[in-house]
């Protein structure tokens, strides 16, 4: 599929953007997102999302540092594609903190603080919790990112910020009721030691990742070859750099595109593709979070 637009989820503003890919225009798809929007995903002509609650700041920690959301004020929410509709799916204090959002047959989201990932149908019934870690204060257990395929669960564990802890691991789909990838002991951790992995997306043969750590292995889209079950995976290859934070991420087929908290939108043509170096294709102002494409 090659997108023609995409949904940007703006964090500060609580909105839903329609941003054209070729030039940049954007539009209000809805403007009561909730607070602080995270992930989004679109389906037929719904759009889902996560968000992540309302901050608070540590008054033991400076001025400057990042928010808070160890508050139990998440929520996952749908608006269909002209803005009608919308509805939440979960009562709120289900969701700690709503992060990336997926679907594969159901919606499939990481809960940072929570430190968990779940799936529900799209109504929000059969709420089921797939990865479920021990909080702790090393940020090693928080999920963030999510993808997913017919037979497998992909997931990122960012670590502390710059930290260079970041995970991507990778569980089977065919749990039994009530029970969690750990009780099979099959998770994979299929990179390691990475600055601070984000958002993931499938496509192709590749698993490609925003990572937001510390350069120059951090503020990179990267991708790697998706590796079969025991096989040694690949050394990631970073495809481009220089973000501000980057977040967000959608790839179709000739094209990744980027969001970062700068408040850029960037279009990073695919090696094959043979389409040239990054371009910016729009300069919102304003803090972005998860983007989808709009075919």
């Amino acid at each position: 599929m090659v997108f023609r637009e995409l949904a940007v989820l703006s964090i500060r503003e609580g909105k839903i953007l329609r941003v054209d890919v070729t030039d940049g225009h954007v539009s209000t798809i809805y403007d009561r997102a909730g607070p602080t929007p995270d992930g989004v995903v679109l389906v037929d002509d719904t759009l889902y999302w996560t968000t992540m609650g309302a901050p608070t700041f540590d008054p033991a920690r400076p001025s400057s540092s990042d928010p808070l959301f160890s508050g139990a004020d998440g929520g996952l929410h749908a608006v269909r594609l002209d803005g009608t509709g919308a509805r939440d799916l979960l009562d709120r204090g289900v969701i700690t903190t709503g992060k990336q959002l997926a679907y594969q047959g159901l919606l499939y989201w990481g809960d940072r603080e929570g430190c968990r990932v779940s799936r529900a149908r799209t109504d929000g019934s059969e709420l089921t919790d797939l990865v479920v870690n021990d909080p702790d204060d090393t940020g090693t257990q928080e999920c963030v990112g999510v993808a997913v395929d017919s037979e497998h669960l992909y997931w990122t564990q960012k670590g502390p910020a710059k930290g260079g802890l970041g995970r991507i691991l990778r569980a089977g789909l065919d749990l039994l009721p009530g029970e969690t990838a750990a009780h099979r002991g099959d998770i994979e951790t299929l990179w390691d030691r990475l600055p601070e992995p984000i958002d993931l997306e499938l496509h192709g043969p590749y698993l490609y990742w925003t990572d937001r750590g510390a350069e120059p292995r951090g503020n990179t889209l990267n991708r790697a070859p998706i590796p079969r079950p025991g096989e040694q995976p690949a050394e990631p290859e970073i495809l481009a750099g220089g973000f501000t934070e980057t977040i967000g991420l959608a790839v179709d087929d000739d094209v990744a595109y980027v969001s970062d908290l700068g408040g850029r939108l960037t279009a990073v043509p695919l090696p094959e593709s043979a389409g040239g170096p990054p371009r910016v294709i729009a300069e919102l102002g304003q803090r972005l979070s998860g983007i989808a494409g709009i075919g």
